[in-house]
This record gives C-alpha cells, sequence and structure tokens, in this order.
C-alpha cells in the first residue's frame, strides 16, 4: 500500500511556506508540515501569522500544486497553559487546510497536563484540527505510555493524537508493542528519520540530535523496519530530517529529495 508523505518543517527549514509547499510538489510529498509557531522564544520560525502577503502566497502554491498542509507547529503545554494563547496558530489552520497541530506536554503534573489537554481539545475541535501529542524523552511525557495515559485522562476527546517520531522511539523507553497498543484513532501520522539508538544520552545530547543532527534512514541503529510494521501500513509519513552540517554542502531541494529517497524503502517495504 503506498503512503503519503509530508515535507517536514525541520527538513524544509530553510524555506518558506509557499517555497515548502512548491518544492514538496516538484519531488513528490503530498503534504507539507509549518512552523508557524517557534518552540521557545525566539527559535527560529516560518513567518506567516499576521503577515498577509505570505499568507496569500501560501494558498496560492497550495492551490496551483494540490500540495495540502498537514500540521502545524508548535504549542507547549507548560504548567501555566492558556489554549486561547494560540488562537492566531488555530485562524491559520483553517485558513490553509491543516489537518494537525503537534503538542508537546512541558508540565510535570501530570493531571493538570491532562486537563490542559482536554481544554485544548475543545477549543481546537471547531477548526477542524486534530491535537497530536508528541512524546519525547526530555519532556514531561516521554514515550508512548506516558502519551496514551494523558490522553486517556483527558477522556479521549474525538480530536485527539498521538505522534510517533522514529527518533523518539529510538531514544525512549517506548516498545514496538507499545506502539502497537495505540489505538488506530489516535495515530493520524509518524515521522521519520534516523540515528543512534539508545537511552543513555544526555538531556542536551537528545535535543541536540532532535534539532540538529538527525540521520538518514539507515544511516542509524533505531529500528526501522520494526517501527513500521507496527504502525498501520496506510499511515502518512512526515519526512523529518535536518543534519545542519550536511545541509551546508547542498541546497534545500536536493536535501528534501534526498531525505524522501532515503525514506521511502523503509516505509513500503
Amino acid at each position: 500500500m503506498s503512503r503519503a508523505y509530508s515535507l517536514a518543517y525541520l527538513t524544509a527549514h530553510r524555506c518558506t511556506p509557499a517555497e515548502a509547499v512548491v518544492m514538496a510538489a516538484e519531488l513528490g510529498y503530498g503534504f507539507v508540515g509549518l512552523r508557524l509557531w517557534p518552540n521557545a522564544p525566539g527559535a527560529p520560525q516560518q513567518h506567516l501569522i499576521g503577515r498577509p502577503e505570505a499568507m496569500k502566497d501560501t494558498l496560492a502554491a497550495v492551490r496551483e500544486t494540490g500540495v495540502g498542509v498537514f500540521d502545524l507547529e508548535i504549542i507547549r503545554i507548560g504548567e501555566q497553559f492558556d489554549p486561547h494563547a494560540w488562537d492566531a496558530l488555530y485562524d491559520a489552520g483553517a485558513a490553509l487546510g491543516a489537518r494537525a497541530i503537534l503538542v508537546a506536554g512541558d508540565d510535570p503534573d501530570e493531571g493538570r497536563l491532562a486537563a490542559s489537554y482536554a481544554h485544548l481539545c475543545e477549543v481546537m475541535a471547531p477548526y477542524g484540527l486534530t491535537a497530536d501529542l508528541e512524546f519525547m524523552p526530555w519532556t514531561a511525557v516521554p514515550h508512548a505510555r506516558a502519551a496514551l495515559r494523558v490522553v486517556r485522562n483527558a477522556g479521549s476527546p474525538s480530536n485527539a493524537g498521538i505522534l510517533i517520531d522514529a527518533l523518539h522511539v529510538g531514544r525512549s523507553a517506548t516498545t514496538l508493542d507499545d506502539l502497537r497498543s495505540l489505538p488506530r484513532e489516535l495515530l493520524h501520522y509518524a515521522q521519520i528519520c534516523d540515528a543512534l539508538a539508545g537511552t543513555h544520552f544526555s538531556t542536551e545530547q537528545l535535543i541536540h540530535t532532535a534539532r540538529c543532527e538527525r540521520l538518514l534512514p539507515g544511516e542509524g541503529s533505531i529500528d526501522l523496519r520494526g517501527l513500521m510494521a507496527a504502525l498501520p501500513a496506510d499511515l502518512p509519513i512526515s519526512v523529518e530530517i535536518v543534519h545542519l552540517e550536511r545541509e551546508k554542502q547542498t541546497d534545500a531541494r536536493q536535501w528534501a529529495g534526498q531525505c524522501l529517497a532515503a525514506s521511502r524503502p523503509w516505509c513500503e517495504a
């Protein structure tokens, strides 16, 4: 069964949203992911919110190419959480026809985190967006079991989701059985890359790899074959591979093409 592929923000971080859409179409991706909200104050992002011309150009690219916007980044649920702080992101998602928003859990009080997540899902529902909670080993949602627990404690909202990133599977206490046990209705997409697997890395090393030094599929030791076999065969795949040093040797289009070519054999075998 063929997969749908999305060009993730980190793979195309050098591109504007409109440029990413056009490039995705040229390379054979069906979707793009956009980071319209930074993952930390002042961190890199794609600028679209509050910029009518950029939105106009992106919408034109979507219409002309047929490439859709799959997911937007990023909402972080901390101890002091107000889902309406991201209203502009929801508006952008609705305008772009996006499907999902990536969510990170940072609140160490899991009960409060679940309540905040439930509130977020409620606020996002009218926009037609799913809230896809990504487990990351350095956050308050360190593995797949924790993500499922948060979703269930939130009441399993109809637009809840759990996002699986191969990197975080390979570097957390997540097992393939954990992935198989996730309800199908919570799985909207997964992210692929490679790296050295293991749970011995420091927080600094985990974050550095995630944001700066991911490997092409097949170059590391993550069990990508087992991971993909544990997921639904029709699950869309977001190609999320950033390697800042290697990217200096190539342009954005060549890099995004290499990433898709390296990913396909692991997702379609």
